[in-house]
């Protein structure tokens, strides 16, 4: 046993992961709110988690099937805290954390501990990180998810562990699987972490069966998502423009490996960080050949790969120094990180801003509120516009729904059923005003769907406008029906 002179004990050291974990729950607590907006998606979780559970299932057969497991674990935290913004973005928070301690531990072990510590502080710098910080959707929660199989393949490949720990990597490749099916990209970035390190057969079929029991167990929920591939027609094909931003990414992962000296056969940084930055992108880039879902925030656990290869970057950059410069090159990793924080201060104001999604449901409720008088008729355009009324209920009280025939609970939608294009001219017609709440840019080349051109045609063709209002991406435009003397009606 090791003696210590009176008075003189050593100072329990914090553990490494624990500073990246309390930054980045810091970070995320920072303008969680977003001054009490919530955009789409956000609304699409807070209207189906507060449904039963019954008529979760009963959504899940018509869409959204890849968010099932996301929702059901909502609905359980706002059945436990209530349904409010707090407990609808904390869980993104708190699971960011997590995946910052495990880049934190991963950059420890592979390099040591001012590695994995700025590695585990930049995570929460990264503009899609930030982005997704404080987002009520699943992403955040698969990053978690594919920081911790990482860390237990690392932990694996260092041969620390048994069965019992390639068990545990196949659950949670399952269940972040089950979270967002496209987190599947992470086995590709092990497979060449595996193919890098020059992995001996034992550990190749230990992983392979542990990765083929994770994919058979999310392979249903691929084939029947697949049925509801029509909720993502939105997104345009791929282009060479879109992909810049992936090749900057990978270009500047590819130089900071390069400080990390990559060799092979070497479990290193930049042999389980590049790999977990490039596959994930490159796998979505060569699905949008086949089917366009070209969207970053669903590899957004990729960044997991920068933020490592940045750790190993500046403490390599570090070491480099010391030799010159032995009392600066302690401060260089600090310096670079508080620079970083200034540089990237605008972005970080601007993503915690309403302006920063792509609408705010919660903002339009408000000029609804004062543009409508009882007896009005309201019309969405498309349906799941209806998000805001659905949102924000007391907004639109005294407000008709005509169009309406189910509700989004009853009929398992998210934006409910609507009555046919013949039904719904019809009783537009019978209405003297009528409020449509829509988009303010509506996505160029959406197809309207024969309802939502039902609406519009009425509306032009036997309605005059009489305000119209843009808020946060959405628009709100108050028609009234021409008067019997006017010579546009027929």
């Amino acid at each position: 046993m090791t003696s210590h002179p009176a008075g003189h004990r050593p100072r329990p050291r914090l553990p490494v992961w624990s500073l990246p974990a309390v930054w980045t729950v810091l970070l995320g607590l920072w303008g969680l709110t977003r001054r009490h907006s919530v955009w789409r998606d956000e609304a699409a979780t807070w209207l189906v988690a507060q449904r039963p559970t019954g008529q979760i299932w009963h959504t899940l057969q018509h869409v959204d099937a890849v968010h099932g497991l996301y929702y059901l674990w909502m609905h359980a935290l706002f059945v436990c805290f209530g349904p409010g913004i707090t407990t609808l973005r904390l869980p993104s928070v708190l699971a960011m954390a997590a995946a910052a301690a495990c880049v934190a531990v991963i950059g420890r072990r592979l390099r040591g501990v001012r590695a994995g510590l700025v590695g585990g502080l930049a995570l929460a710098l990264l503009p899609a990180v930030q982005f997704q910080l404080q987002d009520g959707r699943s992403y955040a929660l698969v990053a978690a998810g594919a920081g911790a199989s990482t860390l237990l393949l690392v932990t694996l490949l260092q041969g620390r562990g048994g069965a019992g720990r390639w068990a545990a990597y196949a659950g949670v490749v399952l269940v972040t699987g089950l979270l967002h099916w496209l987190s599947l990209l992470v086995l590709p970035a092990h497979a060449v972490t595996l193919l890098w390190t020059r992995a001996g057969r034992g550990a190749w079929a230990r992983w392979a069966g542990a990765s083929a029991c994770a994919v058979a167990g999310v392979l249903p929920l691929v084939l029947y998502s697949r049925a509801q591939a029509g909720q993502v027609t939105w997104i345009p094909p791929l282009t060479w423009h879109m992909v810049i931003g992936p090749a900057v990414l990978l270009a500047v992962g590819g130089l900071a490996a390069l400080a990390d000296r990559p060799r092979a056969g070497r479990l290193s940084v930049a042999a389980v960080g590049l790999p977990l930055l490039a596959m994930p992108q490159l796998g979505l880039i060569g699905l949008s050949f086949v089917q366009p879902v070209f969207l970053d925030r669903y590899v957004t656990f990729s960044q997991l790969g920068l933020a490592l290869l940045i750790g190993a970057a500046l403490d390599a950059a570090a070491r480099a120094a010391a030799p010159r410069f032995p009392r600066a090159s302690p401060w260089l990793a600090p310096v670079a990180l508080v620079a970083a924080v200034a540089a990237l201060l605008p972005q970080s104001l601007a993503v915690r801003s309403p302006g920063s999604r792509v609408d705010d449901v919660l903002a339009v409720s408000d000029h609804v509120r004062g543009l409508h008088g009882d007896g009005d008729a309201v019309l969405f355009v498309p349906a799941f516009r209806r998000d805001t009324a659905l949102v924000s209920p007391g907004a639109f009280t005294g407000l008709r729904d005509i169009a309406l025939v189910r509700g989004p609970a009853e009929s398992g939608t998210l934006g409910g059923e609507e009555a046919d294009p013949a039904t719904i001219r019809a009783l537009t017609l019978a209405e003297r005003r009528v409020l449509l709440v829509t988009d303010a840019s509506p996505s160029a080349g959406t197809a309207l769907v024969a309802r939502d051109g039902a609406k519009l045609a009425v509306l032009r063709e036997h309605f005059t406008v009489v305000a119209d209002e843009r808020v946060r991406g959405r628009r709100v435009t108050v028609y009234e029906r021409h008067s019997a003397a006017d010579p546009r009606i027929s």
